[in-house]
């Protein structure tokens, strides 16, 4: 614990730098506490006022926000314009990615190999957060992956364990690949460099604004990864144990770090769970954790079909509102709010071509606002969504539609078809749903 400054010319000089004592390296700004993004009970409050998620998964804006070499700044002060444009409020972005020899993982990498940053895409990042805040929009930072299309948790225990980086791209066996993941959270010398990397980000002070990050008040949440599993679908008891006791800990650290921004899992939810409803809420009952997340993935999930797609909807669409329902109860459980910060649909067809229409994914997009905002105006814990993601202005460059280095980075990562997904800035319809959307959820008053 730092002791506080008796004097009052040292407590002056502290306060020009707008800083006030604080314990563990965790300083408090002199920004009013309100301007942050702040959990309570069952909702966000931002300014003195509700504040519902209208958000955008957005993995590569910092990779854009780069000087040089894949950085496109222009591209990205166009993207975020489009985005405010529609009512965007809130960003979900990668915030560190690790080297990997993957071929479907995107290159180049935050992390060559451990202790060595690329501050190319550092600076990237401090340029989105900079340009982010003019625009007042607030960003999820996510901190690793349990997929492999950013090197992650896979890539961690190549270079601790010696182990081959899976891809399941290449091995099509997504049990093994998850099986062997669920090893991170216990590997010692993994969980140090993690922490590293955590603290590295945590502390780092903004090239651009020149303020600390954890000082910004536009960032909203620290993110432990994106979708962290406790392994396969068979997860044992143990690896459920090692799962939790992650999150709590990790969670724990970056409140030590900084006191000033909520802290969240990055979880799928049910999905994510191994199907365990118990599991769901010991991993975000933690008093380090400040709100629940989850996704909804159809046609991932097998839900729907979209080679049959009037065979598969109404299955798809039951099932869809069941699992939002369900996880907005499982909220009210833990007496926190819950953000869908993914879901998505492709396109008709199917098709990657941008020209394919998107009339079924509207359909879906509706049905799934209809519940997020019905709920929310009756004062349920649900305060808002990311939809996945945004494509924008970025276009596939090749034939069979898989990204290699050098193309538009878009909202599909590298281990998907690039255009899967993706909400492209000519998607007129969608674009039309998400503000009148956006604008609604934003209206209701608490």
């Amino acid at each position: 614990m730092k002791q506080l400054f008796k004097f009052c010319a040292a407590a002056m000089l502290i306060g020009a730098a707008g800083i006030v004592a604080a314990a563990d390296g965790a300083p408090v700004t002199n920004t009013a506490k309100s301007e942050f993004v702040t959990a309570r009970q069952t909702h966000f409050s931002r300014k003195g006022q509700a504040y519902y998620i209208v958000g955008a998964n957005f993995w590569y804006g910092g990779y854009l926000g780069a000087p040089s070499g894949v950085g496109e700044r222009k591209r990205l002060l166009k993207e975020l314009d489009t985005m405010k444009a529609i009512g965007i409020n809130n960003l979900r972005v990668l915030a560190v990615s690790e080297k990997t020899d993957m071929k479907s993982a995107v290159s180049p990498a935050t992390t060559a190999k451990p202790g060595e940053y690329d501050e190319n895409l550092l600076v990237g990042l401090d340029f989105l957060m900079a340009e982010a805040a003019k625009r007042d929009m607030t960003v999820v930072l996510y901190l690793n992956n349990f997929w492999q299309w950013s090197g992650g948790m896979t890539q961690y225990l190549n270079w601790f364990e010696g182990t081959p980086a899976l891809d399941p791209n290449v091995t099509k066996d997504y049990d093994d690949y998850m099986k062997k993941n669920a090893r991170f959270y216990v590997n010692a010398a993994a969980q140090k460099e993690y922490r590293q990397v955590i603290a590295k980000i945590v502390k780092r002070v903004n090239t651009i604004t020149g303020k600390p990050y954890s000082e910004d008040p536009h960032l909203m949440s620290w993110q432990l990864a994106n979708e962290p599993r406790p392994g396969n679908g068979k997860a044992t008891k143990e690896e459920k144990a090692a799962y939790v006791k992650w999150i709590d800990d990790v969670a724990g650290y970056i409140h030590s770090l900084d006191r000033n921004h909520m802290v969240s899992t990055g979880s799928e939810g049910l999905a994510g769970s191994a199907q365990d409803a118990q599991l769901f809420l010991d991993a975000h009952r933690s008093k380090h954790v400040d709100y629940l997340t989850y996704h909804l993935w159809p046609k991932n999930w097998e839900w729907f079909d979209s080679r049959n797609p009037q065979g598969t909807w109404d299955n798809a669409i039951t099932r869809s509102r069941d699992y939002l329902n369900s996880h907005i109860e499982l909220a009210k459980k833990l007496d926190k709010p819950i953000v869908l910060e993914e879901f998505g649909l492709d396109r008709d067809g199917p098709s990657f071509s941008i020209k394919a229409t998107t009339r079924i994914r509207d359909r879906f997009y509706k049905e799934v606002f209809d519940v997020v905002y019905t709920r929310a105006a009756k004062g349920d814990p649900i305060a808002g969504f990311n939809f996945w993601a945004w494509g924008g202005a970025g276009r596939a460059a090749n034939a069979d539609y898989w990204w290699k280095p050098g193309n538009d980075f878009m909202g599909d990562p590298p281990q998907e078809e690039q255009g899967l997904y993706s909400v492209f800035d000519t998607d007129t319809s969608s674009l039309e749903l998400i503000k009148e959307y956006g604008d609604k959820l934003k209206s209701i008053k608490r």
